[in-house]
């Protein structure tokens, strides 16, 4: 997934992407591009919850969700 640059976490994010946080990427700091990478790399796995999230909060637009999933057959 393509994301946006390290940068604000939103409320929506802090709520529907913290178990994927901690499953994924719990070994990276908030708002750092270390974290934007792993989350990148864990993408298809993150939750749909987490994923909504993320195209509210602008880090992914929804063009590029579908784009994946068409490529993973969902």
């Amino acid at each position: 997934m393509a994301w946006a640059q390290a940068g604000n976490i939103s409320k929506d994010m802090e709520t529907y992407c913290v178990n994927d946080y901690k499953k994924f990427c719990g070994e990276y700091g908030l708002q750092t591009s270390a974290l934007n990478l792993c989350m990148k790399k864990a993408g298809p796995s993150l939750s749909p919850a987490c994923v909504k999230a993320l195209v509210r909060a602008g880090k992914i637009s929804q063009a590029e969700v579908d784009r994946i999933k068409a490529q993973m057959g969902r």
